[in-house]
């Protein structure tokens, strides 16, 4: 269901049922929460790289699961969405940032696993979307992630109109980060979590930190949790060690 790797500070999470386009269901979701618990305990991991096996990322939810599942009860139905949930909590909750490495679709719940990433990189024919509607389904929980990435009114159109977009449509949205070429995509991501991964590990780390803690905060609030992690991050070794290094040179 999922291959776990780390070389050079760099845990690679795989989402391995490509016959199923990655598609999520209970085993893969239990998989993929004890892999992504597994580097936040590793402290030689200073990034997450999430990929999908095959041709695409992952298409969502196993429907077949949903089928199985139509004579379950409300609070069966929270439980096993609540599973999915988690994980997206976990994400969020993570130490070490977590980058999304798009190829073909990712689409539905899938879309929501790669938004749920800190970082996004597609190739030029990665697609996007929540396509949910046109089964009369609806994009519940990635909602609160996608309202944090673009627009409300572009939130509104791609869950209600189900529309599959490109990556260069999704980089304008501001849904993902980066698009790379097909051909040197994965030189591409390579050399950016690379280059992510020899940044100060405290210095990320706080940073996700702070910055997710800021939602919904006043600007005050936000302003004084601010001036804490300020006063937490001049206390860090990398950041004597920096410091010191700066003012050797100047």
């Amino acid at each position: 269901m999922i291959l776990y790797s780390v070389d050079e500070g760099i845990a690679r999470i795989t989402l391995n049922r490509p016959a199923k386009r990655n598609a999520l269901n209970p085993e893969l979701i239990e998989t993929l929460t004890g892999s992504l618990a597994r580097a936040a305990r590793d402290e030689t991991v200073r990034v997450v790289l999430l990929t999908g096996a095959g041709k695409d990322f992952c298409s969502g939810l196993d429907l077949a699961e949903l089928d199985r599942g139509a004579e379950a009860g409300v609070l069966d139905h929270v439980d096993t969405a609540r599973s999915l949930g988690a994980v997206f909590l976990a994400m969020r909750r993570h130490p070490r940032p977590i980058v999304a490495a798009v190829r073909g679709r990712a689409l539905a719940g899938g879309c929501g696993l790669a938004t749920a990433c800190d970082l996004i990189l597609a190739s030029e024919s990665a697609q996007f979307g929540y396509p949910e509607v046109e089964i009369g389904f609806i994009p519940a929980m990635v909602m609160a992630l996608l309202r944090r990435s673009v627009s409300e009114k572009r939130a509104f159109e791609l869950i209600s109109t189900g529309e599959i977009i490109a990556a260069s449509e999704a980089q304008v949205f501001g849904l993902i980060n980066r698009v790379y070429s097909d051909d040197t995509f994965e030189a591409r991501v390579e050399a950016y979590v690379a280059g992510l991964a020899s940044k100060s590990p405290s210095a990320i780390s706080l940073s996700k930190n702070f910055l997710y803690h800021m939602d919904g905060m006043t600007f005050e609030t936000a302003l004084e949790a601010g001036i804490h992690g300020n006063a937490m991050a001049r206390m860090t070794e990398d950041a004597r060690r920096g410091i010191a290094l700066f003012t050797k040179k100047s």
